[in-house]
């Protein structure tokens, strides 16, 4: 809870997964994929409860043994390739409600962004709450690097090509003059419940940035960024002690 508003964290899990089978219960060192938002959102200290969404009971028997409610089986036409978010988050809503448990925010936490800590989570909930007169939501981004889109192109009928942005590629310009582009990178989301449910996306002309650094920006989708991902846990230590050294020096190396 913060400033006297409750805050539910919703994990959803489902048991399908066509780029990684099963990767919900992989273990990422040692802990299953699932895990790592549970404890975050655990480690949290505004969120006040912890609910995982999914269709698979393996995955459920594993997340209440992790220590979140799992109250219910998320019905199969919630569990396919073309559900969307927003019904996962209803049907969870609507369940919880019925119930006579109500909520004024909510969090969306995925799995398949396990770099999400739970410092990031607080700061979220303290940024919107700042913000609460201009904002509704906030959700994570991170700043565009080697892939800005001024350096992006397409092919064109002859298979060469073509800037995806500009008439040459004389019109890119030095990257340091580009201006600064943000991607939507999965960490979090966090908004006004009421408003989330009314506009049905936490994505609109109310939505607050959560910039991440480079490094929590990874999503895990197949094997390749499983292996990223495992080597950014391995060596965080040394990835905190230079951004301990980078801000103590005041600039960025």
């Amino acid at each position: 809870m913060y400033s006297g508003k409750s805050i539910i964290a919703l994990i959803p899990a489902r048991g399908g997964s066509k780029g990684l089978p099963g990767k919900n219960l992989l273990p990422l060192l040692g802990v299953p994929l699932l895990g790592w938002p549970i404890k975050a959102a655990q480690d949290s200290k505004y969120v006040d409860k912890i609910i995982v969404s999914t269709d698979d009971p393996e995955i459920a028997n594993v997340g209440r043994a992790l220590g979140a409610h799992v109250p219910f089986l998320r019905p199969p036409e919630l569990a396919t390739d073309k559900a969307t978010s927003i019904s996962v988050i209803e049907h969870a809503i609507e369940y919880l409600n019925n119930k006579g448990e109500n909520f004024d925010y909510f969090l969306l936490l995925e799995p398949t962004s396990p770099l999400t800590q739970p410092e990031d989570i607080d700061k979220a909930v303290e940024v919107l709450f700042q913000k609460r007169s201009v904002a509704d939501s906030i959700v994570g981004v991170s700043q565009v690097h080697s892939a800005h889109p001024a350096f992006d192109v397409v092919l064109d009928s002859n298979g060469l090509i073509k800037p995806y942005e500009g008439k040459d590629f004389s019109s890119a310009g030095r990257r340091q003059d580009l201006p600064e582009v943000f991607f939507f990178e999965g960490s979090l989301y966090l908004s006004d419940l009421e408003i989330l449910l009314q506009r049905k996306s936490f994505y609109h002309d109310r939505t607050l940035p959560f910039i991440v650094p480079k490094w929590k920006s990874f999503e895990i989708d197949d094997l390749v960024d499983w292996v990223c991902v495992e080597a950014i846990l391995k060596n965080l230590p040394k990835i905190q002690a230079r951004i301990n050294t980078t801000h103590e020096k005041g600039g960025k190396k």
